[in-house]
């Protein structure tokens, strides 16, 4: 199949590309440190987002755009480091720590388990009555917990949540050796013990010392923000289509790794900035209100869309549309469209404005999923999609989400098929 970045000319598409490749390069840098709550990662993007819509002539709500509401959020602002007899181990490529793990530091003792014992109770009971003041190393490597039942596998993980978050875990700390791949997230809790997870090719049951040094930093009430700007429709000011992304990301897991998020969602802030930049000019101006919506603090828990919820700043019975876009950066293999069976005629005429232009090799349809910014709205009534590319980078959650591991081959055809979809839905009926 062909498609229509081919067709047109290069200079009517090259000028949004070579801006959404600055906007994810700038966003995913180091000076931005991960968009999260270490140096002001979260303010600085905002501050640069803020500046984008200033230069794109947005109107704005609030000073500077911005749209204040506090979190309560744990961070790793210093020493991390990580040494199983006595060799190190590299943060983010071989470990990460549990985001609600305390601070601690100094030099462990171990027990060992596997982790498909677990589910015999003298053995957890074993391992709690000789585990105090040490480490517990869990392997859940290999075949042996495949080859469990589900209620089995259900009960390891039950002892694996409480080996990370309960207070009456005697050990100093826990270990656990996966085959999986390193995702990180966040989390606006502080527990009790440290909880690590490995993967690397140390074998586990040879583990004789534990050498940690973790330092976190928990506030209970840090100032975060979303950003609105809009363009005002020219025939129907009072009808709104809503473009969300979230710009925040994972921030820093101690003084030497951060999370870039360039896909995740660097992506999708350089998407709506396309859009804004687009409607802002006097030739393509909307008949609906156009409003452009950055969302802070979806990675820990879509906070900043369920306050923009209850604290709009513009009526949500006036939004029309709303498309919540995240992970824009792929789309090598088209898109998934989350709440397509909700609003299946608004579904059909995106996958026919697709087919007739060929933009995407496929427009896959999804019923709801709670997964993203959109789900506030929608839960309010407010009709939306959730759009996410697909194909491309694996990279998620980790430290190799940068802005050169996306080609963005897609990402001008992406970016005709929204617009397309949104002018199709500037239409008023009485």
């Amino acid at each position: 199949m062909q498609f229509l970045s081919i067709f047109l000319p290069v200079s009517i598409l090259s000028q949004d590309l070579d801006y959404a490749r600055q906007v994810i390069h700038d966003l995913a840098s180091p000076e931005m440190h991960g968009r999260g709550y270490i140096a002001n990662g979260d303010l600085k993007a905002a501050r640069y987002i803020s500046k984008e819509y200033k230069k794109l002539g947005l109107q704005k709500l609030t000073k500077k755009y911005f749209q204040p509401f506090t979190i309560s959020v744990n961070t790793f602002p210093g020493e991390l480091s990580l040494a199983l007899n006595g060799q190190p181990l590299i943060a983010g490529k071989d470990f990460l720590v549990y985001p609600g793990s305390p601070s601690l530091k100094g030099q462990f003792e171990t027990h060992f388990v596997k982790a498909h014992d677990l589910v015999e109770s003298e053995q957890w009971l074993k391992t709690l009555s000789q585990s105090s003041g040490k480490f517990i190393i869990v392997d859940k490597t290999g075949p042996g917990i495949e080859i469990l039942e589900k209620p089995d596998k259900d009960k390891i993980e039950e002892i694996i949540d409480f080996l990370k978050t309960h207070p009456d875990n005697p050990a100093a700390g826990t270990i656990l050796f996966t085959d999986d791949k390193l995702s990180w997230r966040g989390s606006t809790k502080e527990y009790y013990k440290p909880f690590i997870t490995v993967n690397s090719d140390i074998n586990p049951e040879e583990i004789e010392q534990v050498s940690l040094h973790v330092e976190n930093m928990y506030y209970e009430s840090y100032q975060t923000q979303n950003l609105i700007g809009l363009i005002e429709g020219q025939k129907y000011p009072d009808s709104l289509i809503v473009f969300t992304a979230h710009y925040d990301h994972l921030g820093r897991m101690g003084k030497n790794t951060y999370f870039p998020g360039a896909n995740d969602n660097a992506s999708g802030i350089a998407m709506i900035l396309n859009l804004a930049s687009h409607y802002s000019q006097a030739m393509n101006q909307p008949d609906y209100t156009m409003v452009f919506l950055a969302l802070g603090a979806e990675e820990i828990g879509i906070i900043g869309a369920g306050y923009y919820t209850e604290y709009p700043l513009l009526p949500l019975d006036q939004i029309s549309f709303l498309i919540n876009i995240d992970l824009a950066g792929n789309g090598e293999e088209g898109i998934t469209v989350v709440n397509a069976t909700e609003y299946k005629p608004r579904f059909d005429k995106l996958v026919e404005i697709n087919t007739t232009s060929q933009y995407l090799p496929r427009v896959k349809s999804r019923g709801p999923a709670c997964n993203s910014d959109h789900c506030p709205f929608y839960n309010q009534g407010v009709p939306s999609f959730f759009i996410y590319t697909m194909g491309g980078s694996t990279a998620y959650h980790d430290i190799y989400d940068t802005p050169d591991s996306l080609p963005l081959t897609m990402f001008e055809n992406y970016f005709l098929l929204l617009k397309a979809f949104a002018d199709s839905i500037q239409v008023k009926y009485f």
